[in-house]
């Protein structure tokens, strides 16, 4: 399967990543849009040339793709930004290793960069789909908070105050974050390809390192649906340790995600063409005060399951986690002014 061809697929004219994103990273991007500082910092480093050196980097070590260059996988990402209705071409690498399979860095000109090695273990279908979620990192204007965390996992634990901010705070919730846009860029995928058993088969590919023909995808989605009925407490609360200081949330949860989306019924509201566009104002105060009540269930829920027996592990996390929510609690009355 390869899903509707790219070429028959009308643009979503206008589209904006409100009209799909996930109300997790809804929560989380409006959460880190009340830090100003944090952009400061980012910006600061773009000043200093760090995404010239990444392009620069990219360029010297990776195969830049063009319609000379593997041209098929340029016409799928042509086509891809034009569903997208994204104003620009974006350039296109190809390398090995990558995390993650593929990653899009860049916050003035972005570019993608997708992992070659995978690419080969993908049917045509599944490559337009990892195309589709990077360029879902660009509509969602990610990219710029994606900068800020890799500049601070590549700092470590050297910096423990980054302009006034708490350094494991301010990384505990960019991961929080950055889990939170990979959901919604799984939904971008879906948008491109318009079909999610395609997206489900990526993720599937990314678990195993297996090529997708080898894999049967009826298995991998009752393995899913097995893991998001896992109730028992106590693995709940590892579930958290072990997944905090990850970028990408693991691929059975992604793929329970993208079929709860479809589910809903939003996936075939936007496929008729009612969603909202990018001209349409959003709720700035809203969104901050539903990030604030996401952070403050997402921690609660998890560390009430861990009652009595909280690890020096869980106590250092949750001390980070107030830290950063008491820093946004007393900006809360600051206004729009500082954002």
């Amino acid at each position: 399967m390869t899903g509707v061809a790219l070429d028959n697929v009308e643009p979503y004219i206008n589209i904006s990543p409100k009209a799909y994103e996930h109300p997790a990273d809804r929560a989380a991007t409006a959460a880190l849009r009340s830090i100003p500082m944090l952009e400061t910092l980012v910006r600061k480093l773009i000043e200093w040339r760090y995404e010239r050196a990444l392009r620069q980097f990219y360029l010297g070590t990776s195969l830049k793709v063009s319609e000379e260059q593997v041209p098929e996988l340029w016409s799928s990402h042509r086509a891809a930004i034009r569903i997208l209705d994204l104003p620009e071409t974006y350039d296109l690498y190809l390398t090995t290793p990558v995390p993650g399979m593929a990653v899009t860095i860049g916050s003035r000109k972005p570019i993608i960069v997708v992992d070659s090695a995978v690419l080969k273990r993908l049917g045509a279908g599944e490559q337009r789909a990892i195309l589709g979620h990077e360029l879902g990192h660009v509509l969602s204007d990610h990219v710029l908070y994606i900068t800020a965390l890799n500049i601070l996992l590549a700092a470590g634990g050297s910096l423990p105050m980054l302009l006034g901010l708490p350094f494991r705070a301010v990384k505990t919730v960019l991961l929080e974050w950055y889990r939170a846009a990979e959901l919604s860029c799984d939904r971008a995928a879906t948008l491109v390809v318009r079909d999610p058993q395609i997206v489900c088969r990526m993720l599937m590919v990314a678990a195993s390192g297996l090529p997708a023909e080898e894999l049967n995808l009826d298995a991998f989605m009752a393995q899913a649906m097995q893991y998001e009925n896992w109730d028992d407490p106590s693995d709940r609360v590892r579930r958290f340790f072990w997944e905090i200081n990850v970028t990408h949330p693991y691929a059975v949860r992604r793929v329970s995600e993208v079929m709860r989306w479809v589910q809903s019924g939003e996936y075939d509201r936007i496929l008729r063409g009612d969603y909202r566009t990018r001209d349409q104002e959003a709720d700035v105060r809203a969104e901050a005060s539903d990030a604030m009540e996401f952070y403050a269930e997402r921690f609660r829920s998890t560390f009430r399951d861990i009652g009595e027996n909280v690890t020096s592990l869980g106590s250092q996390m949750g001390s980070a986690a107030d830290q950063l929510a008491g820093w946004l609690r007393n900006r809360g009355g600051r206004g729009d002014s500082d954002s």
